[in-house]
């Protein structure tokens, strides 16, 4: 109990001095994180640590009433993005298919095309509210941009930006308030000298990313509890139910790791291997890559209101981006099917 009560206080968004009931907005790296546990289930015991995290989210963010936007200015923010509309006029290349291709090219990877730590991320994602006088939800678009040394050097920028809307203002949190701020606003940086890095890393920015499908789904298992498989320890024909798990853990390690060839073809295997991903088409992406898109739209969760989808680059497998979709209304939160939760373009 004394276990779950400190995870449990761990979870919980509001600082100790803001009055022990006060509601606030979660501040933006907080709804990030939601974000990817909202739809978390119960599997098994060992990730008993993860799911309370997440059912702890779950009631912070049924306790936000409202947040304000301050400095709105004259000129609007910029609209949410609408979802990705694939297109399947072509034939459509499945997840076999592309691990092949990414195999194809992992063999011919030489020792310098091995994984970079760090990623450069651009980021839609969607803070909501509940409460009779809550304000639509609002869409916070970011850049962020983390590079590590082998010396142990690196570098964190973090940017407002929106780049289907290039120099229109876009939303910033400002410490669980909202305001408009103009586009290319530095929101963080923070540069770090030789043998930071060992600082500044946590258990995944350690681990270099396997090069075995299996490991890497093992792997996400065991650092953010995404399920492994079916029980058989092979790690292949995971239950559609476990997709979005892996999907987020998929997520949260790709922010520590740029994946070379070889780790990118262990990602799509892993993907291919995986139940509940089926192909609809390709897609023009939020940064104007050509890609092909994969959906799961099977149980998520207690919820059970999202689409995944994750985006690939045909010609080599990459990740390219992952989206999350609302396929319900929920009145609560005032949203409707087909906004966009979340949405995350991956860049080299």
């Amino acid at each position: 109990m004394r276990d779950e009560l400190e995870l449990l206080r761990a979870a919980n968004p509001v600082p100790a001095d803001d009055g022990r009931w006060r509601d606030r907005p979660l501040d933006a790296t907080a709804q990030r994180a939601l974000n990817r546990l909202l739809h978390s289930t119960r599997t098994r015991r060992a990730r008993r640590r993860l799911v309370l995290r997440a059912e702890a989210a779950v009631l912070a963010l049924v306790a936000v009433l409202a947040f304000t936007l301050t400095d709105a200015g004259s000129s609007p923010a910029v609209a949410a993005p609408s979802a990705l509309v694939p297109h399947a006029g072509r034939p459509v290349p499945s997840l076999d298919g592309l691990a092949r291709i990414a195999e194809a090219l992992a063999r011919t990877a030489g020792p310098q095309d091995g994984p970079r730590r760090g990623s450069h991320l651009q980021s839609w994602s969607l803070s909501m509210g509940t409460g009779p006088d809550t304000a639509s939800p609002v869409t916070v678009p970011e850049e962020r941009i983390t590079r590590w040394n082998a010396d142990g050097s690196g570098s964190e920028l973090v940017v407002a930006t929106d780049p289907q809307h290039p120099g229109r203002p876009v939303i910033q949190d400002d410490d669980g308030r909202w305001r408009t701020v103009s586009d290319g606003k530095v929101l963080h940086r923070a540069t770090y000298p030789v043998g930071s890095g060992a600082r500044h890393d946590g258990l995944a920015a350690r681990t270099r990313p396997p090069t075995d499908p299996t490991a890497l789904r093992a792997l996400l298992a065991s650092l953010y509890g995404a399920a492994d498989g079916d029980g058989d320890g092979d790690g292949k024909d995971a239950g559609a139910a476990a997709v979005p798990q892996l999907l987020m853990a998929l997520s949260s390690f790709r922010q520590e790791w740029t994946p070379g060839p070889r780790e990118t073809a262990a990602i799509v295997r892993m993907l291919a291997d995986t139940k509940g991903l089926r192909p609809v088409g390709a897609v023009t992406d939020r940064l104007g890559r050509r890609g092909q898109a994969f959906v799961h739209d099977g149980p998520d969760g207690a919820m059970d209101a999202t689409r995944q989808m994750v985006i690939l680059d045909p010609r080599t497998g990459q990740l390219l981006g992952t989206e999350i979709t609302f396929t319900k209304d929920l009145p609560d939160f005032r949203i409707t099917a087909g906004e966009v939760m979340s949405y995350e373009a991956w860049m080299p």
